[in-house]
C-alpha cells in the first residue's frame, strides 16, 4: 500500500474577525489545499473572533494569544523586538512549513524574521531545518498604499481619480513593510460614487480566494506533495 503524503503544516496569525482564516479553514485538506493542516492560530488580540472560528473548526484548531503591551508590562525591560522573538518562538515550536499573516495587525520586525529564517536560534529552541516562508495578505496592489487603512485610502484615491486600479495581493514578508515579492495579485473593480461598503464586500471576497491560492502556491514550492486520484475522490465526497 502506498504511503500517505507528508502533511503540510501552517501557522496562521490573526488580529480580528478571522474571515480570511475561515477561507483557509474551509480549504485545508481539500483539493484547494491538499494534505495541509492549520497547526495553530495565534492572535495578538484576546477578543479576536478568529480564535472562536478556530475552536469551532472540525476538528478544533489549537490557538494561542500573545499581545505586545501585556507582554511588555509582564516583562519589564523587554522590548518590541523581544516580543517579536517570542512570537517567533511560538511559531517555530509548531515546525510549520508556512506562516500566513491573515489580518495580523502588527508589523513583525527583524526579531521575528531572523528566527523563522534560521539566522537567529533562540535559547532552548531548535533552528528550523529550512527557512520558514512567511506571507501576508494586503488589501492593495503592489507598491500602493503600504501600511494601515489601505482599503479606505485606495477607495478614496480611486474616487478622487488619483489611481485607476485597486485590488489585493499576497506577498512574501520582508523587513520592508508590504514590499515583499508578490505571490498573487488580484485587481478588484471599483465604481465611481459607490459606497465604501460595496467596494469592501467585493474586495473581501477576492481576499478569501487569493489567500488560499497564495498559500497553495508557496506550499507547493516549499513542500510539494503528490495528490492522488483517491484523495481527490474522497475529498469531493465521491
Amino acid at each position: 500500500m502506498a504511503q500517505n503524503p507528508v502533511e503540510r503544516r501552517i501557522v496562521v496569525l490573526i488580529s480580528g474577525s478571522g474571515s480570511n482564516l475561515q477561507a483557509l479553514i474551509d480549504a485545508q485538506n481539500t483539493p484547494r489545499l491538499p494534505h495541509t493542516r492549520i497547526a495553530l492560530v495565534l492572535s495578538n488580540r484576546k477578543a479576536a473572533y478568529g480564535l472562536t472560528r478556530a475552536a469551532n473548526a472540525s476538528p478544533p484548531i489549537r490557538t494561542a494569544y500573545l499581545a505586545l503591551q501585556p507582554f511588555l508590562k509582564a516583562n519589564p525591560g523587554k522590548t518590541r523586538e523581544d516580543y517579536d522573538r517570542e512570537v517567533a518562538r511560538i511559531v517555530v515550536r509548531e515546525q510549520p512549513d508556512l506562516v500566513v499573516l491573515a489580518g495580523w495587525m502588527h508589523v513583525l520586525g527583524e526579531g521575528f524574521l531572523d528566527v523563522v529564517s534560521g539566522h537567529t536560534v533562540l535559547q532552548g529552541e531548535p533552528a528550523p531545518p529550512t527557512p520558514i516562508p512567511v506571507i501576508n495578505l494586503h488589501p492593495a496592489l503592489p507598491g500602493a498604499f503600504d501600511g494601515t487603512h489601505a482599503i479606505e485610502r485606495a477607495f478614496e484615491a480611486y474616487q478622487r481619480g488619483e489611481v485607476e486600479r485597486v485590488g489585493v495581493m499576497v506577498h512574501r514578508v520582508i523587513k520592508e513593510v508590504d514590499r515583499g515579492e508578490p505571490v498573487v495579485v488580484r485587481e478588484v473593480p471599483c465604481e465611481k460614487r459607490e459606497p465604501l461598503e460595496s467596494f469592501e464586500e467585493r474586495l473581501h471576497k477576492a481576499e478569501w480566494e487569493v489567500i488560499v491560492e497564495a498559500t497553495r502556491r508557496v506550499l507547493d514550492e516549499a513542500k510539494p506533495v503528490r495528490v492522488s486520484v483517491e484523495f481527490l475522490r474522497v475529498a469531493r465526497g465521491g
